[in-house]
């Protein structure tokens, strides 16, 4: 065993060193070969390119293929990193766009909040929502606005969008605003376009059921609900909201004021409408003559001074 190993090795020692020397040689000359600068040297290389590179397609073809998989590769990385890229711009978008929505609310409300008049009576006093003392048996929220400023009881609030509440207990400093959700509120309305007169319902939801309508047949989801001014309560034509029909099928108000955000409030100074409860009062009086003295006097006055000569 050990001498076939040594022939063997004898053998193939001198064959391996006879290909490697063959084997630097051709890459030798094939260097030299491409290094010539001669046209002979040029046309025998061309030649050569010509007859062994077609030879060599299928060869070629799994390289292609793992380079052009390399570049799809690196292309829908680039692609994926777009993708995540514009996911977090249109996240960021997004937030943008609520925070817009929000300041486009906030500021409708601060502009129609901040409308001037000159006549006092006419105006109304903006107070800040100090807190919420809600609970689920009772809804309402504090002002910063109370005696010295003239508020009273019974006075509409609103939101700048929308009916919120009433005033209902007044401080010096400081009144509270029971909200339209609150179970003790009663507000008479209409619903618009059909007229049809009803009352909204506090239920402790934020959206109240409406009762007492004349013709429910007549009312659709979407209508406009107003406030009616029956009774004195409020003034007649303030928005409350929009018909809506819950899952049961009652009839319901969705409330244009935003409950979420109740920053600030509107107090309508409403001092009521004069009452007219005699009738002669709406007939206007004969002018009096010039001359009071020319006035005759009842009968009952003459009567009684000639009895009296």
């Amino acid at each position: 065993m050990a001498k076939d190993r040594a022939q063997s090795e004898d053998f193939t020692g001198p064959l391996k060193r006879l290909l490697l020397g063959s084997l630097v040689l051709c890459l030798l000359a094939i260097f030299l070969i491409w290094r010539i600068d001669s046209p002979r040297v040029e046309r025998f290389r061309m030649a050569v390119i010509d007859r062994v590179v077609p030879n060599f397609d299928w060869v070629m073809i799994p390289v292609t293929a793992s380079i052009n998989l390399v570049r799809d590769f690196q292309s829908y990385q680039r692609i994926y990193e777009q993708n995540q890229e514009l996911r977090r711009e249109l996240q960021q978008m997004k937030s943008w766009k609520e925070a817009a929505l929000q300041l486009e609310q906030e500021n409708a409300r601060l502009l129609d909040l901040n409308s001037v008049r000159l006549d006092p009576r006419l105006t109304h006093v903006t107070g800040v929502v100090m807190a919420d003392s809600g609970s689920p048996f009772r809804q309402s929220v504090l002002l910063n606005v109370g005696q010295r400023d003239g508020v009273l009881d019974g006075w509409a609030t609103m939101d700048g969008l929308g009916l919120v509440g009433r005033i209902s207990g007044v401080g010096k400093n400081a009144s509270r605003v029971i909200l339209l959700t609150d179970t003790s509120s009663r507000i008479p309305a209409i619903i618009q376009p059909s007229g049809q007169n009803t009352i909204v319902v506090g239920d402790n939801t934020r959206s109240p059921p409406i009762d007492f309508i004349e013709n429910p047949d007549l009312v659709r989801p979407g209508d406009r609900v107003v406030s009616s001014g029956d009774g004195g309560v409020f003034p007649a034509g303030l928005v409350i909201g929009q018909v809506a029909k819950d899952p049961g099928g009652r009839l319901r108000v969705r409330l244009s004021a935003d409950y979420e955000r109740l920053e600030f409030l509107r107090v309508l100074r409403n001092y009521g409408v004069e009452r007219i409860e005699d009738t002669g009062r709406l007939i206007r009086p004969e002018a009096l003559p010039s001359n009071p003295e020319a006035v005759p006097a009842p009968a009952e006055v003459q009567t009684n001074g000639g009895d009296n000569g």
